[in-house]
């Protein structure tokens, strides 16, 4: 990437789409001059998702590392990058608001047992836990690592499609068709 280039002195201030064209040539100066210009609408974004301050600013950071490493494919819409930040902004604190609901369920499970608690319900957990694993072992390599990434671990869909290199379209449409197989599968085993 090409270090920091200095500001032109002018005195209009420099459009989005001009920084943007700047950024997208790796001038970090320019990406900066974005941040400084949106971090603020991004932050309140993401706090009006998340409802912390501290979770809001690492979605803010998270918005912005997703725009670095998707520089190319930010459009300019009214001649601002301000609404595919926000968007992104949007989704990235829905899947941290996804993450902290399924690291509170986690917990939830590695509480103690009751002692009065009925063994048929713990059978039960072992059976649909069994039939889960034998569902997911019968999809294709594919399906199984998106599985593990998305549905078993806490990547988001744009984190899974980096890793497998490919696009986040196709990594939410293959986990919700896993998912309703996977529905079905279950559905058949307790029938």
């Amino acid at each position: 990437m090409a270090g920091p280039a200095e500001p032109a002195s002018t005195d209009a201030p420099v459009s989005d789409a001009a920084l943007l064209a700047r950024a997208q040539r790796g001038d970090t100066w320019a990406f900066a001059a974005l941040f400084d210009r949106h971090v603020s609408a991004v932050y309140w974004q993401a706090h009006r998702v998340v409802g912390d301050a501290d979770e809001a600013e690492d979605v803010c950071q998270d918005t912005f590392v997703t725009a670095w490493r998707r520089i190319g494919d930010i459009t300019i819409v009214d001649r601002s990058i301000l609404p595919w930040l926000m968007v992104t902004a949007r989704y990235t604190a829905l899947n941290a608001g996804r993450k902290r609901a399924r690291l509170r369920a986690v917990a939830l499970d590695h509480d103690p047992a009751d002692a009065g608690a009925d063994p048929a319900g713990h059978v039960e957990e072992a059976a649909v836990a069994a039939a889960i694993e034998a569902a997911v072992a019968r999809l294709s390599a594919v399906d199984r690592r998106l599985f593990e990434l998305c549905v078993d671990g806490d990547l988001t869909y744009e984190q899974a499609a980096a890793e497998l290199g490919v696009t986040h379209g196709a990594v939410r449409n293959r986990v919700s068709r896993l998912r309703t197989r996977l529905r079905g599968d279950l559905r058949e085993e307790r029938a």
